[in-house]
């Protein structure tokens, strides 16, 4: 993969200890998961010092150390097999090396950010890729300045595209990202209110999605999203190639006659340029609509025929644990949409079940939405006065805002007896138990950190998941929004 010479150029750094032919066949920030040959890279976070393990690392057969400190290691090189390498800041430096590695690939590289559905997105354009072209996509949450080398190194010369999520709390990452992975194909699939402890405003968050556009190289092409304010004026500034999607009269890729079906999502006629196709996909809602737009401007800016987009999204599956349905023994559904939530995604989770449960009763499990800073409170009480006015018919609230959203909820006119504080002592599963009835609908949606997901277990545990003719539970797909 690198020689030190290699490395030393990448990075800038200053060999301590080997000699600059010494050869690294991979790279790894994890000591482990080091394999024999392997550069391990030192990072420093907030309850961890890579610099600690660099011993255990060598050990295990690392062939040499990216490092900052020096002080923190012994130097101890086995003959002419171990290098060490001093450079002022790993974390960079693993950027760097992950940019010159990227360097080497002639492939369309796609690069995509958002304040919700990038990986609903992802996975769709991958499910239209991966018909045609070998394609190398993001794993996971791996879109952060860790995530995007280890999935960058990861490229081949049999890989024949490269989709690339990008993740962001800080202001600069995007840019950094961008920078690391040079995309020629650039999407953001919208802006919104997320993370606002660390940006403060949605202004902020516009300007840290837009650098996308900006510090991507002059002859790639931008994705946008016409009908997302935002995304227009972050567009503004590009000046080159770009095409647009949208539900508006003059998007390149748009929807038209969109039916809803149900649990079973939606259908609609895709356009792309001048051609119409008839597209029946699982998902449901307008919001995985505008995903599949988005995912079919990018395939299309790719060079993807209209016939392969089409296919591409009709066979689409979706991550689990984000607005997936899973039919209970006695009829009713949840919706698994717990791994994770900020306000425009738990609106449109919301929307889903309302659409969905029709005359039937809905219940919400709902922990806090993170990192909102000083619009948490606001944010929440919105969210609570939604619940109320769509017709949920029982909220569980878990986290510290519970009852900020349980007021915004009262303030729509749910009853009081009918909001309930998940605890220790109160799970809402005896409320279930006693309530829950063929046809109804239940909402798991919350944070990461929240951990919904074990009360989506525990519901399942409670009633079971319906019997299909294999005795596996049924789970039916909705795609749903993701967040950082």
């Amino acid at each position: 993969m690198f020689t030190a010479a290699q490395a030393l150029q990448a990075t800038g750094g200053v060999l301590l200890a080997g000699e600059q032919g010494n050869s690294f066949y991979g790279i790894t920030t994890d000591s482990r998961q080091v394999r024999e040959g392997d550069l391990f890279v030192a990072l420093q976070g907030d309850k961890y010092d890579g610099h600690d393990f660099i011993g255990t690392a060598l050990e295990r057969g690392a062939s040499g150390a990216l490092v900052h400190n020096e002080t923190k290691i012994k130097i101890t090189p086995q003959g002419r097999k171990t290098a060490v390498i001093k450079v002022a800041d790993t974390l960079k430096a693993l950027g760097d090396l992950a940019h010159s590695y990227r360097q080497r690939f002639s492939v369309p590289v796609i690069g995509l950010t958002g304040s919700s559905g990038k990986t609903t997105t992802k996975e769709m354009l991958a499910a239209i890729t991966g018909r045609g072209k070998r394609t190398l996509t993001t794993e996971g949450n791996l879109n952060n300045l860790i995530g995007l080398p280890q999935t960058i190194f990861r490229l081949t010369n049999d890989h024949e595209l490269a989709i690339l999520e990008m993740g962001t709390n800080t202001c600069g990452e995007i840019k950094r990202l961008t920078e690391i992975a040079s995309p020629d194909i650039g999407l953001i699939t919208n802006i919104g209110p997320a993370h606002l402890a660390g940006f403060g405003s949605v202004d902020v968050v516009r300007e840290e999605k837009g650098s996308l556009f900006l510090n991507m190289a002059p002859g790639g092409t931008a994705i946008i999203n016409l009908d997302d304010e935002n995304i227009c004026l972050a567009a503004d500034r590009w000046p080159g190639k770009r095409v647009t999607f949208g539900l508006t009269s003059n998007a390149e890729v748009t929807a038209k006659d969109i039916e809803k079906n149900g649990a079973r999502g939606v259908r609609f006629k895709l356009v792309i340029g001048d051609k119409v196709n008839k597209l029946e996909m699982k998902i449901a809602g307008i919001h995985h609509v505008y995903n599949a737009l988005a995912a079919a401007a990018t395939a299309w800016a790719a060079g993807i025929d209209c016939k392969m987009i089409t296919e591409g999204l009709a066979a689409f599956q979706p991550v689990p644990g984000r607005m997936q349905i899973i039919k209970l023994q006695n009829c009713a559904h949840v919706i698994d949409d717990s791994y994770n939530a900020n306000p425009a995604s738990v609106r449109e989770a919301l929307m889903t079940l309302k659409d969905l449960k029709n005359h039937h009763s809905g219940y919400v499990f709902l922990g806090d939405m993170l990192e909102l800073g000083a619009a948490s409170s606001e944010m929440h009480r919105k969210i609570g006065v939604l619940m109320a006015t769509i017709g949920v018919n029982a909220v569980f609230l878990k986290g510290d805002f519970s009852a900020v959203t349980a007021a915004g909820a009262e303030e729509g006119g749910m009853p009081r007896q009918n909001i309930f504080f998940i605890s220790e002592e109160e799970d809402g599963m005896q409320f279930l138990q006693k309530n829950l009835k063929k046809g109804d609908w239940i909402l798991v949606k919350g944070s990461r950190r929240l951990k919904m997901e074990k009360i989506t277990a525990q519901i399942c545990d409670l009633f079971g998941r319906a019997a299909t003719g294999s005795g596996n539970g049924t789970k039916v797909h909705l795609s749903g929004v993701n967040e950082d």
